[in-house]
C-alpha cells in the first residue's frame, strides 16, 4: 500500500476578503499551510496581495486526485470559484478558526 499517496491532502481557496483576490493551493497539512499564509511566512502571491482568509477546502486521500483537482480549479472562471465558495460558505467565514 502506498501510504504517502493515501494520506489526506487538501485543496483550498484563500481570499483577501469577500469577493476579493483568490488563491488556490494544495497541502497535506492545512492548518500549518494556512498559518504560513496568514503570517506571511511564504514569499509570493498571498503575501503580496494579502490573501489570508481560508474560505473553502476539500479533502482527498490520493495526492494524484488532489493535484488534478487543484489544476482543474485553477483553470475555472472566477464566477465558478465564487459559486463553489458560496455553496458551502455563503458568508465567506474564515474557516481557519474552525480548524484550530
Amino acid at each position: 500500500m502506498d501510504y504517502i499517496r493515501l494520506m489526506p491532502y487538501y485543496v483550498y481557496i484563500l481570499a483577501s476578503k469577500e469577493n476579493g483576490t483568490l488563491y488556490i493551493g494544495i497541502t497535506n497539512n492545512l492548518t500549518r499551510r494556512v498559518y504560513e499564509h496568514r503570517n506571511d511566512l511564504i514569499e509570493g502571491f498571498t503575501k503580496k496581495y494579502g490573501v489570508h482568509r481560508l474560505v473553502y477546502y476539500e479533502t482527498h486521500e490520493d495526492v494524484r486526485v488532489a493535484i488534478a483537482r487543484e489544476k482543474q480549479m485553477k483553470k475555472w472562471y472566477r464566477a465558478w470559484k465564487i459559486r463553489l465558495i458560496e455553496e458551502s460558505n455563503p458568508e465567506w467565514r474564515d474557516l481557519y478558526y474552525e480548524l484550530i
